[in-house]
């Protein structure tokens, strides 16, 4: 289906503008007359003609001195423009030609002044008026930077006497309680200011931090770890000295507070910390001061250790290890498996593996391990799999396995440890978890400890049993084995912890045929039965959220069945519950999952035809689709979500911070909103609720399918929306990157034929989107598919042409030699498909009127030139029509012999007939026809005849 572009008339308007005057847009090939022409410009003050020009100069200019002097002159039209940083670069690319350039010297010290670099200015208006000591102007600038000097001075003083203040109320112990902690509080708020920053640094604030660190009183500890976060953001030199001098110990020791609070801001600082370090590492200068440091490893890896050691340990909250599993997340997979080094990953897989797996198999109930979360064996799961995942080589993921089944092997003697490391294990790296299963005894003891009158006992068997139960294979042994232990433990047992677990292993084993309607592993109505329970479950506030909780999880597997779907959409209750409970980060991809299913936004290859007739005369199993899952009832069920609200669930799923959010939760949540935005009239509520908002981070952090599935999503809302309302302020730059990334052979036709007529909107826009556009490399990817035999995709990608030529780089790359362009949208004009040549005479109909040169190459692109734009001033289709006669128009302003030889066709007769309308629609139209005739009379090809046109003087 063809989806209409929002705004197309404005935009097709912008697009084929008339311009006012026949030279506009010419380029001189002499950049001496080209610096004069801006010359003229900037003294009568059209500045933005001034700097076109010196620009054009600048590229085709080959004398080093001719150069600096454009340079210093375009620095002058920054200045004009309020762009101090390109002219301050102009003005220096200026003097390293002459350093006596005084004038270039002026305009970098007004420019470094706007940018609040007072000491530099002050530097380069000393040495203008050295050079030029009777210039008042000079003496000027000298005077007010001296005075802004000593105002920044004054205020550093200020600072320094405000800082004083509040160290002197700390320390003071018989200060008021309220007074320090205003105080205190008062500190970050300078912290966040960089004068701030520095004084609190140099004036050994460090030491009273660490004193207020050491304090009982929380306020004052979340005070003095908010102030280290000011002093250490973005700022490598003063993050080492804190590192080692408040020490990772200290740190460590308040982020394994029991105070939420406490851990989550001192978890904060270290993050930071990180950042500020691994940041520093890239740059040849660390610091806003510009102070040498040393490269700092040595402090990432001595943080590190604390990390990995806060991991077993008693005396850490379960807040507190959360955080610590969280950073090691965060820092030491490589961020892009193209970097080859992973060695951070081998090093903490070396120094921390063991300790990792010791927190991954502590059961809470059993006394002696450490405090966790209810989080915390999730979080394990997920550092396990981004250290396996980060593996390059099969000998590197043979050590790991033989690591953890070494590890699993030593701890059977506790049988429950075990298991429950099996259970992480196979909710991360979940080939490592079936090995370590496999291993000799763990089957068995999972088996018999569902049979154990320890409630405990059975909990951790039954979720072993449940996560065992992932693929096929595995669940048909389980189902033969412990379908009926499951049933039994459902049916008898009087703990609820209990019940709802073998309910969820239940409805995991019923699934275990996927959407395959035919491989059922339960009899029909078994599945409805056990998803009634899970609603019903889901639904009774009574219970405690852990238990809640894995109603989700049983849901998540049975609303692969089709009958579950429907009524599960159908309870408004119950998803209201989920949607309330998605808040729990635990259960982030079991809600993902259930609404992936009820949308059917999963991946479904169709087999071949021919293909399923041989198999079934093979008597081979034939995978069948639920009635269900047709695309009418499909529609119906999004229908319905959106009016329970999903849109703000998933919203508030993908705020979410915490290492759950997975790269395949996000992924789900990616692929739900792109169903939710498949109808055009839902795109409007979706966007209205944040979901063009909350897609922009999935494009970037998510796997690659999750990645396309956002950007598609993206291109949807984009092509039938206001983008400028629908992403707002800045947001719209960051749609451009995703959309040019759906242009790729790996995509859909269909995924690219909705990239390129959402990029067509954006370019539509304005010149600032059309450059970031073409900052992406976008443009010789939409000239590959003007070339697509996909009649819409060739279409989509000539319109996309059409307004990105409003840009004057496009518009040059018309001008290259030895290129087809100019030629590809002269046959385009011809084609038989409408919108095609209007997108490709809209085209020419704008660049001819742009740049007059191209039109005297226009004869040499096809012999048929004439014939193609005749039949356009012939057309039926009055949008055709006006192209048509702006062509004609140009071509004849831009050359007499062009005018000639079409006064000489047919083209004259069309144009008489054209120019003496009276329809009120096709005004446009008479006025170009009737320029072009007085073009025709002005160059004495044509004679007057009582108003008309009478023969050719030829």
């Amino acid at each position: 289906m063809l989806l209409a572009l929002y705004g197309q008339d404005e935009q097709t308007r912008r697009s084929f503008e008339i311009p006012q005057s026949s030279t506009q847009g010419w380029m001189s090939q002499d950049s001496s007359t080209l610096r004069e022409e801006g010359n003229n410009h900037f003294k009568a003050g059209d500045v933005q003609q001034a700097l076109s020009c010196y620009t054009k100069a600048l590229k085709i200019s080959d004398c080093q001195s001719e150069s600096a002097v454009l340079y210093r002159n375009r620095a002058a039209c920054y200045l004009k423009l309020e762009d101090h940083t390109k002219a301050e670069a102009d003005a220096t690319k200026a003097l390293d030609v002459d350093q006596g350039d005084v004038k270039a010297r002026f305009r970098r010290a007004q420019a470094l002044q706007k940018l609040g670099r007072l000491d530099q200015a002050f530097t380069d208006a000393q040495k203008c008026a050295q050079l030029e000591p009777k210039n008042k102007a000079f003496q000027d600038l000298l005077r007010q930077l001296g005075a802004q000097i000593q105002q920044k001075v004054a205020q550093l003083s200020s600072t320094d006497s405000r800082v004083q203040q509040m160290f002197k109320l700390l320390l003071d112990s018989s200060a008021a309680a309220s007074d320090r902690q205003k105080a205190a509080q008062n500190l970050v708020v300078l912290s966040r200011e960089d004068a701030g920053a520095e004084q609190i640094f140099r004036n050994d604030g460090v030491k009273l931090l660490q004193n207020l660190l050491d304090s009982q009183q929380e306020d004052l500890i979340l005070s003095a770890l908010r102030t280290l976060v000011g002093l250490c953001t973005g700022h490598q030199s003063r993050t080492m000295a804190i590192v080692n001098e408040v020490g990772m110990d200290r740190l460590c020791g308040v982020m394994a507070s029991a105070a939420s609070t406490v851990s989550l801001s001192a978890c904060h600082l270290i993050q930071v910390m990180f950042e500020a370090l691994t940041e520093g590492m890239k740059k040849e200068i660390r610091g806003k001061d510009e102070a040498i440091l040393p490269e700092p490893s040595r402090e990432l890896r001595s943080m590190l250790r604390h990390l990995i050691d806060m991991l077993p340990a008693s005396s850490v909250s379960g807040a507190g290890r959360d955080s610590a599993i969280n950073l090691l997340v965060k820092q030491v997979p490589r961020k892009s498996l193209k970097n080859p080094d992973n060695s951070l990953t081998l090093w903490v897989i070396d120094q921390g593996l063991k300790k990792i797996l010791e927190v991954a198999g502590t059961v809470p109930e059993v006394k002696g391990g450490p405090p966790l979360t209810d989080n915390t064996p999730m979080s394990c799961s997920v550092l396990l799999n981004k250290l396996y995942d980060d593996l390059k080589s099969d000998k590197e993921r043979e050590n790991f396995n033989k690591l953890c089944e070494e590890y699993v092997q030593s701890d059977m003697e506790s049988k429950l440890r075990a298991i429950q490391t099996v259970s992480v294990l196979l909710q991360g790296p979940s080939d490592v978890g079936n090995r370590t299963l496999e291993l000799s005894g763990i089957m068995d003891a999972v088996i018999s400890l569902c049979a154990s009158e320890n409630i405990s006992h059975q909990q951790v068997a039954v979720e072993a049993l449940i996560h065992a139960a992932g693929k096929a294979k595995r669940a048909s042994f389980i189902t033969a084995n412990g379908v009926a232990l499951l049933k039994e433990l459902y049916k008898k047992s009087e703990n609820d912890r209990i019940r709802v677990r073998a309910l969820v292993g239940l409805c995991k084993l019923g699934s275990a045929g996927g959407t395959d309607f035919s491989m059922k592993q339960f009899a029909e109505g078994s599945t409805l039965k056990l998803a009634k329970q899970c609603r019903k479950w889901l639904c009774n506030e009574a219970l405690p959220p852990a238990s809640r909780r894995w109603a989700i999880e049983g849901l998540a597997y049975l609303t692969l069945d089709a009958d579950v779907k429907e009524d599960l959409v159908e309870d408004k209750k119950a998803l209201q519950a989920m949607f309330e409970l998605s808040e729990d980060k635990t259960v982030l991809y079991a809600v993902g999952s259930t609404l992936v299913n009820c949308t059917n936004s999963y991946d479904v290859e169709k087999p071949d035809p021919q293909m399923v007739e041989l198999a079934k005369y093979a008597k081979q199993h034939v995978p069948e689709e639920h009635p269900k899952d047709a695309q009418s009832f499909v529609g119906k069920r999004v229908v319905k979500l959106l009016e329970a609200g999903v849109v703000s669930a998933l919203v508030c799923m993908v705020k979410q911070e915490s290492p759950v959010l997975t790269e395949a939760c996000r992924e789900c949540i990616a692929r739900v909103i792109l169903a939710l935005v498949e109808r055009q009239e839902d795109r409007g509520l979706v966007v209205a609720q944040g979901g063009g908002k909350a897609l922009l981070p999935l494009v970037s952090e998510s796997t690659d399918q999750g990645k396309i599935k956002a950007a598609q999503a993206l291109a949807k809302i984009t092509i039938t929306s206001n983008p400028e309302i629908a992403f707002p302020g800045e947001r719209v730059y960051e749609v451009v990157r995703p959309l040019v990334s759906l242009l790729a052979l790996d995509c859909t036709m269909l995924q690219n034929f909705e990239a390129l007529m959402a990029l067509t909107n954006l370019a539509g826009i304005s010149e600032r989107l059309r450059q970031k556009i073409i900052k992406e490399k976008a443009v010789p990817k939409i000239e590959g598919y003007m070339f697509e035999e996909h009649d819409m995709v060739r279409a989509a990608a000539t319109e996309c042409m059409c307004n990105l030529a409003l840009s004057s780089e496009v518009q040059k790359c018309y001008l290259a030699p030895d290129s087809d362009r100019l030629k590809l949208l002269v046959l385009y004009s011809g084609e038989d498909d409408e919108r095609l040549r209007k997108a490709a005479s809209g085209t020419l109909a704008m660049l001819t009127g742009e740049m007059p040169e191209l039109c005297t190459r226009i004869p040499d692109t096809t012999s048929h030139w004439l014939e193609i734009f005749q039949a356009l001033l012939l057309s039926e289709s009055q949008d055709l029509r006006h192209r048509g006669v702006v062509i004609v128009m140009n071509l004849m302003q831009a050359d007499k012999s062009l005018a000639e030889k079409l006064m000489e066709s047919e083209a004259l007769e069309i144009l008489s007939v054209l120019a003496k309308g009276d329809d009120p629609k096709q005004a446009s139209i008479q006025k170009a026809a009737q320029r072009c005739l007085d073009l025709a009379l002005e160059y004495g090809l044509i004679q007057s005849n009582e108003g008309g046109v009478n023969g050719k003087t030829m």
